[in-house]
């Protein structure tokens, strides 16, 4: 027996190895999400100190919506080509140190600069996420484990409004900035050690690795950007991040706005309605992801499974367009939080559809085309939300977008992909059925 072998041991019979790399995406979207809703949380507070006016505070968060647009073109080009390891590192630094630099900021232009590069940083983080998870596991279970790392953006929303008024009260805003940005640099500590490819893995069984590996394999395709985009693929999935993201961004950047407006809710009791908002999102993100693996299973296409799923959590979320005018404070926020669970329900298939259409080596570049029509919907919503808000005094106008945007959402998915049927990047686009 070689030293080499004497002194590595061999992996079980069958691991369970993946869902440990499932469980580190949940933490990097955990602090992805904390780290974006620090300022959210901060918002009547800083409007209060600096006197910013509504469009002020649109046009900061619209400074961090616009960067993670521009940074999602590049960020799943980069991540396929330099791999998810040293990719998920480089962005994760970016936005760790950023997300830090706010307590710096002194001016409108300042946290504007500040959300701007927190912007590009986090823009890999999705990418990164559902690349892996094409890379660790089969179709089958891809939805699942998308639900779960993608649940991580409701814990950090969660976390949020938990920890940021208690640090701020405690030791000044500034500090909730600095603790909060840098905590993402204790996760890189677990990632780099941790993190292989499965074949590469040595705490994967050959069962697992079979597992992983049990769908046709890929063809040995590499497409650019202006290929992907000949694909009508490429164009269901975009609008779908275009319409539903829109709504998500307009939740995490206005929601204590809306609250503090509509209820005169502040710091000190901002924090119990926008946890429940969020832990339902997160039961949301894991059900949505459950569910159309569940159909998968009893013998559902993925087409049919992906689409029920993603048309429950659409009607789910109509009613939303009631909370600006409801009486109770609590009527509203369970009015957001169902939309809330909704949209993460539908999200985490619509994520899965990349998975479903398109190859590995080509999966992070789709989801960075998408997320840039994602963002830059975010970041029109985030202007037009100040622009509205300032100049009607409502937010009648924003809750009825949230409200029909995933029954629009679905409706183009299915007319560009009425099957999900894969793009065969090694072929023609105008050949495609």
């Amino acid at each position: 027996m070689s030293g080499a072998s004497a002194h590595t041991p061999a992996p079980p019979m069958f691991s369970r190895y993946r869902w440990v790399i499932c469980a580190l995406l949940f933490f990097a979207t955990t602090i992805n999400y904390v780290d974006r809703a620090v300022l959210g949380v901060l918002a009547p507070t800083l409007v209060a100190e600096f006197g910013w006016s509504e469009q002020d505070y649109g046009v900061i968060s619209a400074s961090f919506t616009l960067a993670y647009a521009i940074g999602f073109l590049f960020a799943g080009w980069f991540i396929d080509r330099v791999g998810t390891r040293m990719g998920y590192s480089v962005y994760l630094t970016i936005w760790s140190f950023a997300a830090a630099a706010h307590a710096l900021a002194k001016s409108v232009a300042g946290f504007s600069l500040a959300r701007f590069v927190l912007g590009l940083g986090e823009s890999g983080n999705f990418p990164a996420a559902v690349k892996t998870v094409a890379e660790w596991f089969p179709k089958r279970e891809r939805a699942l484990a998308t639900g779960i790392f993608n649940a991580g953006s409701n814990i950090g929303a969660i976390v949020a409004p938990l920890l940021v008024p208690w640090l701020a009260l405690t030791w000044g805003w500034r500090t909730a900035f600095v603790v909060t940005g840098l905590a993402g640099l204790v996760w890189l500590a677990f990632w780099l050690p941790v993190y292989r490819r499965p074949a590469e893995h040595p705490k994967v069984s050959r069962a697992e690795l079979a597992l992983i590996e049990s769908d046709p394999p890929d063809p040995p395709v590499r497409a650019s950007w202006l290929q992907l985009l000949r694909f009508r693929q490429t164009w269901a999935f975009t609008a779908g991040k275009f319409l539903s993201d829109s709504v998500w961004w307009f939740y995490l950047f206005w929601f204590p706005m809306f609250m503090a407006d509509r209820f005169g809710v502040d710091l000190r009791t901002i924090g119990l309605p926008m946890v429940t908002v969020f832990l339902l999102a997160d039961v949301g993100s894991v059900s949505g992801g459950w569910f159309s693996s569940f159909l998968m299973a009893r013998g559902w296409s993925a087409n049919g499974a992906r689409k029920t799923a993603m048309l429950i959590c659409a009607l789910c979320i109509l009613p939303v367009v009631f909370a600006p005018h409801v009486e109770g404070q609590w009527v509203a926020v369970w009015l957001i939080g169902l939309a809330a669970a909704a949209h993460q329900g539908f999200s985490a298939n619509l994520f899965t559809l990349t998975s479903d259409m398109f190859p590995r080596a080509a999966v992070a570049s789709v989801v960075g085309i998408g997320g840039f029509a994602g963002a830059m919907g975010g970041f029109f919503m985030n202007l037009g939300a100040g622009w509205l808000r300032e100049h009607t005094g409502s937010y009648a106008a924003m809750f009825i977008m949230a409200g029909c945007a995933y029954l629009a959402a679905l409706l183009v998915i299915h007319l560009l992909a009425p099957r999900l049927e894969p793009a065969r990047l090694d072929a023609p686009a105008g050949t495609q059925a």
